[in-house]
């Protein structure tokens, strides 16, 4: 007879089980590689706000801000609250036969809040969705007759088939499938971009490229474009009609110190922007994509294409609610406003302990609540832990700076409480990407930290590591 886990015996599962299940059930490969970091072997009870609550009492300090999902927090109350109200009055979730109320408002407020004629909105559920749906858009309102998209070459789309044809992160080491016509360009780097204009000039003189897809901000390697070159690629796109695209699906909802990263340029509009993440409040998988008017109604808005796009998921009733209550948080608490406070006191204290560890510190990056820094990799004492590694991980370009910053990621935590992550891209920094209801004394417990640790020195921190590697 079939042995079902019940919900009430997910809730005192132990550790040990869970490693059993992922092992046997999700993947084997995941509990080896988290379990080489404390917070591998610890079970969570609880989370609020900045703050995660282990099952034996400790609390954790979480500054990853859920990889760009937890600006509100975790677990905002004013997001509880409008979901309960959902489910309370048994509201109806999804069906295409009618018009959803939430929906309809959603697209409403994010055409109120985002400038021009950024007009029409559709709602899937993941990031990497949103960014093919925006690519398919485009591709549409050229009727087919074009057939090559550009991204940059550390873009990081997402990891399915479409938005994976334009992901450049080492992360994705295998080579998948690629969607045809894909080209890249230097991020920032104008000379690089019109290059790759030229390439795909057809003899007639027009244009091949039906869409250029850019991260304003990447925040796998907190990279900025400069004002320069988002306006240079504004000018290209509309004199070639190519249809831009701006991916911000980190960086949206305030998390640089603007609504949207490209709003701090004005006059700056895409053709389509996309979001996810934060967009759901730290509690819905929802995401967006939004079009000019223009772009849109040349691409669906006829009775043959009305449903040519779709998804069985779209809109549905509690993720677009909780998404509507997350934007209306974002507006009234200002949001920016609160990234703009936090990344001011991250740079200023993650300046001072540059300066502070010159021998372990090589630059800090970052804009609003998402800074870094990015360690050096020389130390001989990475040569000596290499060497104790398997040689599938040393040959990997990135392995140094992957173990160096593991090493800094692995005592925050096991020493301080604190969760930290590292970028997915090049020179993968050490990322610190508070929530925005973070207050001061959070940055300052963070900084105090990361300060105790980098005082250790790279030979005491891989040290460490191993000892959790071994105790895993």
């Amino acid at each position: 007879m079939n042995s079902l886990i019940s919900t009430e015996e997910c809730e005192r599962m132990p550790i040990a089980r869970m490693h059993e299940l992922y092992r046997r059930h999700v993947s084997s490969g995941q509990v080896t590689l988290l379990s080489a970091f404390g917070f591998g072997r610890d079970a969570v009870d609880s989370a609020s706000g900045c703050w995660i609550t282990l099952r034996d009492g400790r609390r954790v300090l979480d500054f990853t801000g859920g990889i760009g999902v937890l600006n509100h927090g975790h677990n905002h109350p004013r997001i509880l609250a409008a979901r309960r109200r959902f489910q309370e009055l048994q509201r109806m979730e999804v069906h295409k036969n009618y018009f959803s109320p939430y929906v309809a408002a959603l697209g409403h407020n994010l055409s109120q809040l985002l400038p021009a004629d950024l007009d029409v909105s559709y709602f899937p559920n993941s990031g990497a969705e949103a960014v093919e749906g925006a690519l398919k858009m485009a591709y549409k309102y050229h009727r087919g007759h074009r057939g090559t998209v550009l991204h940059s070459d550390i873009a990081f789309h997402g990891k399915l088939l479409g938005a994976g044809s334009l992901t450049t992160s080492p992360e994705v080491h295998f080579s998948f499938p690629k969607i045809p016509g894909t080209d890249s360009f230097a991020f920032d780097d104008l000379p690089s971009l019109r290059l790759a204009l030229e390439r795909h000039t057809t003899p007639e003189g027009g244009s091949d490229v039906y869409a250029l897809v850019l991260e304003p901000f990447s925040a796998s390697s907190l990279r900025e474009c400069s004002p320069e070159f988002l306006r240079e690629a504004r000018r290209l796109c509309t004199e070639h009609d190519i249809v831009l695209i701006f991916d911000e699906v980190y960086t949206s909802w305030g998390r640089t110190g603007s609504l949207f990263h490209f709003m701090r340029h004005p006059g700056l509009v895409p053709d389509v922007v996309t979001t996810s993440k934060s967009f759901g409040g730290g509690k819905a998988s929802i995401s967006g994509y939004v079009a000019r008017e223009p772009v849109f109604r040349r691409a669906y808005d006829s009775l043959p294409d009305a449903t040519l796009h779709s998804t069985t998921y779209y809109g549905f009733g509690e993720e677009t609610v909780t998404a509507l209550e997350a934007v209306a948080i974002t507006v009234e608490d200002d949001y920016p406003a609160r990234a703009r406070r936090l990344g001011a006191r991250l740079h200023r204290g993650l300046t001072t302990l540059a300066a502070g560890h010159p021998h372990l510190v090589a630059e800090v990056r970052g804009t609003g609540a998402l800074h870094g820094v990015v360690l050096r990799h020389g130390p001989a004492a990475l040569d000596h832990a290499l060497r104790l590694l398997p040689s599938s991980f040393a040959r990997d370009p990135q392995a140094r700076a992957k173990l160096a910053t593991a090493a800094v990621v692995a005592d925050l935590y096991r020493s301080h409480g604190v969760l930290t992550y590292y970028g997915s891209n090049h020179d993968l920094p050490l990322i610190a990407a508070p929530p925005l209801v973070a207050e001061d004394s959070d940055v300052d417990l963070f900084l105090e930290a990361l300060d105790a640790t980098l005082a250790k020195g790279m030979p005491r921190l891989l040290a460490g590591l191993v000892r959790e590697k071994v105790a895993a």
